[in-house]
């Protein structure tokens, strides 16, 4: 299964730690991940090289290629925003998640898509938790629209 990750780039980097690990635990557990550039530390320094229309078109493009969009939404980010609401506009299953205690938007939160997952995490082993239960839920569903 191919997965998109999303995370705050220009709204703050303060989560890496936690993106490697999302990716890593992806990796490990047999996903492509399709944006390892997330956790790149150098991302920013990269990504000003680039027009603002080559980062639209690799990330919109990736998207296209994915199964899954996993946005970290704990840092508020209208990159990840504008992101999860691609992958919605494309039909795909999203999962959001986000620390305990973090001040996530009402338009995550409220919203009603049925592809749409939101949970909070305390730590990373619960988040390992949340990431395989949510991908079973989801790829499930999906077996089970097919028949």
């Amino acid at each position: 299964m191919k997965v998109f990750f999303s995370g705050s780039i220009r709204g703050g980097r303060d989560m890496l730690p936690v993106y490697n690990h999302i990716c890593n635990f992806l990796y490990n557990n047999g996903f492509r991940v399709m944006s390892w550039y997330v956790v790149d530390s150098n991302l920013e320094d990269t990504e000003s090289e680039m027009s603002e229309q080559e980062v639209y078109n690799r990330d919109a493009g990736l998207i296209d290629k994915s199964d899954l969009l996993i946005a970290e939404v704990s840092v508020p980010s209208i990159g990840v925003g504008y992101e999860i609401c691609y992958a919605i506009s494309k039909n795909l299953p999203v999962i959001c998640l986000y620390k305990s205690g973090s001040n996530v938007s009402s338009m995550v939160l409220g919203n009603t898509y049925d592809k749409l997952i939101v949970a909070q995490y305390l730590n990373t082993d619960e988040l390992n938790k949340i990431i395989q239960n949510s991908i079973t839920s989801i790829t499930s569903e999906e077996n089970l629209s097919s028949q």
